[in-house]
């Protein structure tokens, strides 16, 4: 009698074990099948994105072809386009600040991330960068002009320049302050990350602090830090309003890095609410294709290079 019970209640056991694993099994389909559809649905996004933008701009690729991004010609008047200068002001801007960046963004990681990681000055610190990155970029350009400019127009004074104040070398400056907390938040998260034990191992080898940092911080954390370059270098890339108010706004090829030039952002915020005509304002969304093109294999050999680290690393 008693075997029988328990026989009972060991398959009462079994059948509830199984019910529960099931129902496991359900919401682990159901959550694997709702992460699936978010891709999807992301890939569809992006593919939005690029379908729409060449659709739009169909009737400038058709009428001017690949010259549209070789000539440097933009007269709406007598409907001659070329992004030519702009894609040059584009890439001339967001390397120049990004080249800028590195040090400092590298500096503030190591700072935050080894030396004060915990403290009111570190919090302070941290809360100061983070909120760079919360400040809305039309802010940016204004204390751009009312500060920077007056600036720069002392420099160009000095070197012999036109002092304009406007040009290429504010709006790097410019977007160097931008982008800073981009490349420093995330380098200080990485470096946050390295092992003690290696740290410590190579102190207790006799080791300098200095020699920690350039030889195991460093490579440890490099994929990590180029990451945050990365990503402020596409901030740099896609931003609109500061680049616009400080930038001189010029459609031709800039000579030096203190003449006024225009990015593919600027041009496509100063002229596409005034645009008229099919060709003028196709030639507009071509240049938002050309921008989300420079974009998006600026990230895929980014991507690239932050496998090879890893791996190398």
């Amino acid at each position: 009698m008693e075997s029988l019970v328990l026989d009972k209640t060991n398959s009462n056991k079994i059948i509830a074990d199984n019910s529960r694993i099931k129902r496991f099994r359900f919401f682990d389909l159901i959550f694997k099948r709702s992460v699936g559809l978010s891709a999807v649905i992301f890939i569809l996004l992006i593919s939005g994105f690029f379908l729409t933008l060449l659709i739009k701009s169909l009737t400038s690729i058709q009428t001017f072809g690949f010259d549209f991004y070789s000539q440097s010609v933009w007269n709406p008047v007598e409907n001659e386009f070329g992004s030519f200068p702009f894609l040059i002001g584009t890439l001339i801007t967001s390397f120049l600040a990004l080249i800028i960046t590195i040090p400092f963004s590298v500096a503030v990681s190591i700072f935050l991330g080894e030396y004060f990681q915990k403290g009111f000055f570190s919090n302070l610190l941290r809360n100061s960068v983070e909120l760079l990155g919360g400040i809305p970029s039309v802010i940016y350009g204004f204390w751009g002009l009312f500060f920077l400019v007056p600036i720069i127009r002392l420099l160009e004074s000095s070197l012999g320049v036109p002092p304009l104040g406007i040009g290429i070398f504010t709006t790097s400056l410019l977007l160097f302050i931008m982008i800073i907390p981009y490349s420093a938040s995330i380098g200080r998260e990485v470096i946050g990350l390295v092992p003690n034990n290696l740290k410590e191992a190579a102190l207790a080898l006799g080791a300098t602090k200095f020699e920690v940092i350039k030889d195991i911080i460093l490579p440890y954390a490099k994929s990590g830090i180029f990451a945050g370059i990365l990503l402020a270098l596409g901030r740099a890339l896609g931003e609109t309003m500061a680049v616009t108010m400080v930038i001189g706004n010029s459609n031709i090829i800039p000579k030096s890095i203190f003449s006024p030039a225009n990015t593919m952002a600027s041009v496509i915020a100063n002229e596409f609410t005034e645009a008229t005509g099919d060709i003028y304002v196709s030639s507009l969304i071509q240049i938002a294709l050309l921008l989300f093109v420079v974009t998006t294999l600026i990230s895929i050999i980014g991507k690239q290079i932050i496998k090879r680290l890893g791996k190398n690393g």
